[in-house]
């Protein structure tokens, strides 16, 4: 397969970030830069336990003995699906087939868009819209759409017994080294990197929106109780770095947005890495 991803080179075991509640991690390099990617999942434990998202297609075989450390396939009740883009959606297939036990909580939009390439198992599946509830057992969820997402299908995830908030591709940014935390990281370069990753890989519509409709909304997610913050393309985000987290992302629609690599920055880095052109 000439097209077939290269399998990440660094491993990130799963980290405990609350009670029962674990983030699953692959990390990718950035092209063309020293610098470093994110693309979590995550586990709930509890007594109906629940994956969130699926990982990615690079790191499928890491990322199943990630997951199935923690809990064993018969025992999954849940697969939460936050969207439809492949690096939530990557092992699907390979989940809902070893978790005969599972639902999968997905929504309309995905199976309309997605059927081409997924035989969603009705039978199987539990439609959850923006702002409805999920019982699983132990704890009640809310399924509540982040203020940065790239997919109409896009619903984050409120856990109120742990408060963590799963939220998706907001908050995303790279990384000089995949063992920093945010703590660790440059305020300046923290901020730029979030603003790049919201404009260049997620929501470059925030330059159109209403700063006051958009403000209300970041509302809706910040005023619950969070506790922790864990998402796909970001370190954990605790303490007071929640606050400044969200701060960053109030002032997105107000901040001009930065430029993008174009075709001259691909032949810089396919001219650095010695990769011969086509003729």
């Amino acid at each position: 397969m000439p097209f077939a991803p290269v399998c990440p080179t660094i491993s990130v075991p799963p980290t405990k970030v609350a009670a029962d509640t674990y983030v699953i991690h692959s990390v990718q390099e950035a092209l063309g830069q020293p610098l470093f990617v994110y693309l979590n999942s995550m586990v709930i434990l509890g007594s109906q336990p629940m994956i969130v998202d699926t990982g990615t297609i690079a790191n499928r075989e890491q990322w199943l003995e990630d997951v199935f450390s923690l809990v064993e396939p018969g025992d999954v009740r849940w697969v939460y699906l936050s969207h439809d883009d492949v690096d939530h959606s990557g092992n699907l297939e390979q989940v809902m087939e070893a978790c005969p036990n599972a639902r999968l909580v997905c929504n309309w939009a995905m199976v309309e868009r997605h059927t081409n390439c997924f035989d969603f198992p009705l039978e199987r599946c539990q439609w959850v819209m923006d702002g409805e509830s999920l019982d699983i057992g132990d704890r009640t969820l809310v399924a509540l759409r982040p203020p940065v997402y790239d997919s109409p299908t896009t619903r984050g995830l409120f856990d109120p017994t742990t408060g963590v908030y799963w939220a998706v591709d907001t908050f995303a940014t790279p990384l000089p080294d995949p063992g920093m935390g945010v703590a660790d990281l440059d305020p300046e370069f923290w901020e730029f990197g979030m603003t790049l990753f919201s404009y260049g890989a997620v929501s470059p519509w925030l330059s159109l929106v209403d700063p006051k409709k958009y403000a209300t909304y970041v509302d809706r997610i910040q005023s619950l109780d969070i506790m922790t913050i864990a998402a796909c393309h970001t370190p954990v985000i605790e303490g007071p770095f929640i606050e400044k987290a969200f701060a960053r992302t109030r002032q997105l629609p107000l901040i001009d947005p930065p430029p993008m690599p174009d075709h001259s920055v691909l032949e810089q880095i396919i001219a650095a890495s010695a990769i011969p052109q086509p003729r």
